[in-house]
Parts: C-alpha cells; structure tokens; sequence
C-alpha cells in the first residue's frame, strides 16, 4: 500500500505540466503500423487481420499428459 505522502506526490506529479509535456511526447512518437503518412494503408490491415484469422483459426494441438515428477527449472 502507498503511505498518504507518496499518493499525495503521484497525484502532484499526475496534474504538472512537465508530466503531461512528456505524455504528448510520447504519444507523437508512437509508432502504428496501419498508418501510412496519416492514411490507413489498407494493405497492411488486410495482411494483420488475414494472418491473425489464420493464427485464431487453426486447428488446436491435443493435449499430451506431463509424464514427469520432478520438473525443476
């Protein structure tokens, strides 16, 4: 649990202008790859959402029982 002191000084850093200067920043440097010079690059969002059904989709291994006692990593 946070003491009263420490969530008094996340709240104080939460509401400063430096706080929420870096927060812009970090968001403009983000990187999306569906976004192409501001467009959506549609070819990019059919290939994920292609790939990633394919991902979904397949056909689950069965499930094969741990033989092993004394596993240790």
């Amino acid at each position: 649990m946070l003491s009263e002191e420490e969530k008094k000084e996340l709240v104080r850093l939460a509401k400063s202008p430096e706080f929420k200067k870096d927060t812009q920043a970090l968001l403009k440097a983000r990187y999306n790859p569906f976004i192409v010079n501001g467009e959506v690059n549609i070819d990019n969002l059919l290939t994920f959402l292609t790939e990633f059904n394919y991902f979904i989709s397949h056909t689950p291994k069965t499930f094969r029982k741990i033989i092993d006692k004394d596993m240790r990593l």
